[in-house]
């Protein structure tokens, strides 16, 4: 009798990162995506592993910002207007989380989750043709003044329990530090010890090749729903036709909502809308990835050229891109780069899925066979490997080195 696969639905970095453990696990795994690997979220972020990305945006100086973010011409932060009265019991929740208490709470269960997501990436990776796609790096925040690093220090107090302590440079040490910068940039504060991606989206792509050559199944296919029986899942339903399963897992980012409606759940979750601006052949590029501070998007030089990428804008996730957001990224970047020249430019619109405390949602779904691995906000790159590897861990019956007590998938319920 032939052992029913276990079906990850989903072929983003969670996914195929999933996959690959389960199918070092002795699984016999089929991988499903209504796209191609790595084409959605994974496809448009900044390359960076950002295991220093612990401190949410919902820290207890979120409520004094907001007026700014609200009205500022120059504002990373947009709202889809039309969209607010559906978003207010979201807004309410996401809100209630800017506490000191649960700020504190946030960083430990985040950085338990990413701070070794650079080793995590090479343990993935390791002995496979995609091992080379993992750089060593610094990584470089940006300010436009000194005062705007002061006006962060409760965020660095934060970094520096975990262990996070910056070299803060000013002054000519700051173009010294990284040429290509203008005068509007006036602070540099520097975190060494961690990496980047040149091409995420190629990087997801190259790892589900590599999960087909170890004897994976990848189809592309669109999820339709679920069969059970006894409460449990037996069947996935798809536009190609029905997957007998084992188990499912599902980890297609902001998608993964509307699967879980189909399963009974509804999972709080809006879609932080990022955006990025690729400027292509560019005559100057960082020595080490940025993230600008003030104006709040990553940096990278990339195989495709210069990345800009952030930029924040609450909406729905059935909705199309909006101009304002890539005017900001190009405007904001003209002023930080003042010399810098390139031939053209690429944009891109991605839905980095959000919850209301700023952790996933990573588990299985009570004893239905479900399990999920979802909610990452901007971290999906950086925690993916790592998440694949747990969620491995609980469906194979492995106790995951870390506690997954604060991922539960039904704690909104």
């Amino acid at each position: 009798m032939t052992t029913k696969p276990i079906i990850v639905i989903g072929a983003g970095i969670v996914g195929v990162s999933t996959a690959i453990w389960l199918q070092r696990a002795g699984k016999k795994v089929v991988l499903l995506d209504k796209g191609a690997a790595g084409m959605g979220a994974s496809y448009g972020n900044a390359g960076l592993l950002a295991g220093w990305g612990i401190a949410p945006i919902t820290s207890p100086g979120l409520w004094r910002d907001i007026p700014k973010y609200m009205t500022h011409r120059d504002s990373p932060v947009f709202l889809k207007w039309a969209q607010l009265p559906s978003m207010l019991p979201f807004l309410a929740k996401f809100l209630s989380n800017a506490t000191d208490r649960k700020t504190r709470r946030i960083v430990s269960v985040l950085d338990g989750l990413i701070g070794d997501t650079v080793d995590q990436h090479k343990s993935l990776t390791r002995g496979t043709p995609v091992e080379s796609w993992v750089h060593d790096s610094k990584i470089v925040f940006a300010y436009n003044a000194k005062s705007g690093f002061d006006g962060d220090a409760y965020s660095w107090g934060l970094k520096a329990a975990a262990g996070l302590v910056p070299t803060v440079l000013t002054g000519r040490d700051v173009q010294e530090a990284e040429p290509m910068l203008g005068n509007a940039t006036g602070c540099l504060a520097i975190l060494e010890g961690f990496g980047h991606v040149t091409d995420p989206g190629g990087y997801v792509a190259a790892l589900a090749a590599h999960f087909v050559a170890m004897g994976g199944q990848f189809v592309q296919a669109e999820v339709q729903d679920f069969t059970k029986q006894n409460g449990r899942i037996v069947q996935v339903e798809t536009s190609e036709g029905p997957f007998e399963c084992e188990a499912a897992v599902v980890t297609s980012g902001i998608w993964s909502k509307d699967l879980m409606v189909k399963l009974g759940l509804r999972v709080p979750m809006v879609a932080e809308r990022g955006y990025h601006v690729v400027f292509q052949t560019p005559s100057q590029t960082p020595k080490h990835p940025m993230l600008m501070m003030d104006a709040k998007f990553g940096v990278n030089a990339m195989d495709m050229g210069l990345r800009c990428a952030g930029v924040s804008e609450l909406g729905d996730h059935h909705a199309g891109a909006s101009a304002a957001p890539i005017k900001l990224l190009r405007r904001m970047a003209a002023k930080v780069f003042p010399d810098l020249t390139y031939t053209g430019t690429d944009e891109w619109m991605g839905f980095r899925p959000s919850t209301p405390d700023s952790l996933p949602l990573v588990g299985d779904v009570g004893d239905s066979g479900v399990f999920v691995g979802f909610g990452h906000q901007h971290l999906g790159l950086t925690a993916g490997p790592k998440t694949g590897r747990m969620l491995s861990q609980i469906i194979t019956g492995q106790r995951p080195n870390a506690d997954i007590a604060p991922f539960d998938p039904l704690r909104f319920s």
